[in-house]
This record gives C-alpha cells, sequence and structure tokens, in this order.
C-alpha cells in the first residue's frame, strides 16, 4: 500500500480509520453489567467496606451484578504461588468483570497496604488474557479527618496504569466515622449524594463500553509489532 502523504512514519496497513459502524456492540450481552468491588481496610468496623457495600447496592438497584472480594486471608505479592486460592479468586473476578470499584481508607496521605496488594495481584497479563484493560474503574475513598483526594488521585494513576477507563466523577468522604450509623449504613448528605452520581456514572459508562473493549483498546503500535514479529517469523523460516 503506498505511504499516506505527510505521514512517512505510519504504515498504511496497520493503521485503523476509526468510524461510528466500527463502534457497533459485538458479542452477547443479555447479562447484566458486571462489577467488581475492592476495599482496603481489614478493620471490624471498616468505613471503606461499608462505603463499598452502599456502592453495591445502589449498582444492584440499577441491574448490575456486583460482586464484592474480601481482601482477608489475601497474602502479600510474591509471598505465595499465584495459584494459592485467594489469589486465583481474585483474578477470575478481574476477568469476570466489565467493570470495578476501588475504595480505599487514606493511610499517612495514599492508599493502604491492603488496597495496594490486591491492586499488585491483578497482572496485567494473564496469558493470553488481560484481567484489567477495557474494565471501567470509578474510585472512592474514607477519611478519618478532613477531606483529601490523594487515595483517588492515587488510584486514578494506577487505574491508568492498568489500562482502564476510570471515570471522572469520583467519591472522597471526610470523618468518616460521623456518616455512617452502628449498622454500618450511610447517613443521608452531599456525600451521600455523590457516591450516587459516581455509581450512576460508572454504570453508564459501562453499558457504554460493553461489546466495545476489544476495538476500543486495539493500538497501531500493537498491530505494527504484531505484523513485525509475523514477517521475521516467515524470514526465520526461509
Amino acid at each position: 500500500m503506498d505511504k499516506i502523504p505527510n505521514l512517512p512514519n505510519i504504515d498504511p496497513a496497520q493503521l485503523d480509520l476509526p468510524s461510528m459502524d466500527k463502534l457497533a456492540p459485538l458479542g452477547e450481552l443479555s447479562h447484566p453489567p458486571r462489577i467488581l468491588l475492592l476495599y482496603g481496610s481489614l478493620r471490624e468496623r471498616s468505613f471503606s467496606r461499608f462505603l463499598t457495600y452502599e456502592a453495591a447496592r445502589i449498582l444492584e438497584h440499577f441491574g448490575a451484578e456486583v460482586k464484592i472480594f474480601d481482601p482477608m486471608e489475601l497474602p502479600m505479592v510474591g509471598s505465595v504461588p499465584e495459584t494459592h486460592p485467594k489469589v486465583v479468586e481474585l483474578r477470575e473476578l478481574s476477568l469476570w468483570s466489565e467493570g470495578q470499584v476501588w475504595c480505599s481508607p487514606e493511610r499517612h496521605g495514599a492508599i493502604t497496604g491492603v488496597m495496594k496488594n490486591q491492586i499488585d495481584w491483578i497482572p496485567l497479563e494473564q496469558g493470553a488474557l488481560r484481567p484489567s484493560q477495557g474494565r471501567t474503574l470509578a474510585l472512592m475513598q474514607v477519611c478519618g479527618g478532613s477531606q483529601s483526594f490523594n487515595v483517588v488521585n492515587t488510584m486514578r494513576l494506577l487505574g491508568r496504569w492498568m489500562r482502564m477507563f476510570t471515570i471522572p466523577n469520583q467519591s472522597s468522604v471526610p470523618m468518616a466515622y460521623k456518616e455512617f450509623d452502628e449498622e454500618g449504613r450511610m447517613r443521608p448528605s452531599a456525600y451521600y449524594d455523590r457516591v450516587v452520581d459516581v455509581m450512576e456514572e460508572l454504570f453508564k459508562i459501562t453499558l457504554l463500553m460493553r461489546g466495545r473493549v476489544d476495538y476500543l483498546t486495539d493500538r497501531y503500535s500493537e498491530r505494527s509489532e504484531r505484523a513485525l514479529r509475523k514477517v521475521n517469523a516467515q524470514i526465520e523460516r526461509l
């Protein structure tokens, strides 16, 4: 194929020309949107867990199928083989999911080790599969004191690194001990309304993404690399 005028460095054979037709959803989409929720605390009275369950209830009302991973007894990354039951469970849930919610307390101005350990166990690649790429992601944090956005900002960086589509909206709940009752239910407030906003946005974006992820995550650089490997393999066989 001839070179593209003014774009001599591009291989025309590997360049996709996006169109609305190519964004048509593909595959079987009759199942409810699948959302995995992760929280970052092992405390008995864990406000990040309480907030996660509030988010799950909202998502279920919208029509999602939700699963919440319990991080208790998940070993530290590198301390056990990848065949450990809790590691297998987490990775299978990530593959199952179409969207995710991450919720962590703020500790020393950052996410907790419990939260980071879960994210670190989810690899960028698992054989021919990518357990995180293309999933939608919503972020929430709880604070013991005044409001901060350190945790959601950190998780936003991690989500991008994991090649996830992180929605713009996010939730940060300050002085979380005031926002939940004795049963662990969140009290009515502007913070609760924001959680509803975030889950509503996540659900909408997940619906938009379903059936389009393969196309949206198909990249020119990776197509070019595959084509080059194929050519080199053919040369080696000669």
